[in-house]
């Protein structure tokens, strides 16, 4: 079905969007990507989803050979590389490293905190890519990688916060209720991190879905 093949096709896309933040990175999603787009709809509903052309283009590389099952072509990185090419072979410095160990040890998972962790003078050299840049150069303390992985969940907890929001400021349409089905799993994850909050938005959610079935 085509409304399925939608689900799929999303699904993939946010993947692919997001294998910065995923445990295992391209050698963890680049199966999935194979093996979930086998259905010719999928891949038409990819060509109308931004960036899925990109998607299309990477999975047929991935297919033929040419792009190894734990790689992607640095032509294919998602947002034009801007979350990994500018922070490529970028190292800190010891004193770089203790203001992030000092500014790790004091975070809060809230916007403020998100703030403060910005707010670094050495966080402006990784550019937009500074979340994957930063876990790259500290790769080598798994203590630290630890506590950075806190900014990286509350980063991405926010903006599945905004994009949640921004549905249901929509109007009801079949797309977005495939769309919220698709996020689903994201919304379950993150949205209970904001309390009654954000398990009120979580029904908010569901109820959107529902009423269009």
């Amino acid at each position: 079905m085509q409304q399925q093949a939608h689900i799929i096709a999303q699904r993939l896309l946010n993947l692919y969007r997001q294998e910065h933040v995923i445990n295992g990175g391209w050698a963890a999603v680049n199966p999935i990507f194979v093996q979930e787009s086998n259905d010719p709809q999928v891949i038409s509903e990819l060509e109308n989803l931004p960036t899925g052309k990109r998607l299309i283009a990477h999975i047929n590389n991935l297919r033929s050979g040419k792009t190894p099952m734990d790689s992607i072509d640095k032509d294919l990185l998602p947002y034009g590389g801007l979350m990994f090419g500018q922070s490529t072979n970028i190292s800190l410095t010891e004193n770089e490293i203790a203001q992030l160990k000092s500014a790790l040890e004091s975070f809060q998972p809230n916007p403020e905190g998100l703030s403060a962790i910005k707010q670094l003078p050495f966080i402006q050299k990784f550019g937009n890519g500074w979340i994957a840049g930063v876990k790259s150069a500290i790769a080598s303390d798994s203590e630290l990688v630890a506590q950075w992985d806190n900014v990286v969940k509350t980063d991405t907890a926010y903006r599945i916060w905004d994009s949640a929001q921004q549905l249901l400021s929509e109007t009801l349409t079949e797309r977005n209720r495939a769309q919220i089905q698709a996020d689903m799993p994201e919304y379950e994850t993150y949205l209970p991190m904001f309390g009654d909050s954000g398990k009120e938005m979580l029904k908010k959610l569901r109820t959107f879905m529902s009423s269009l079935n």
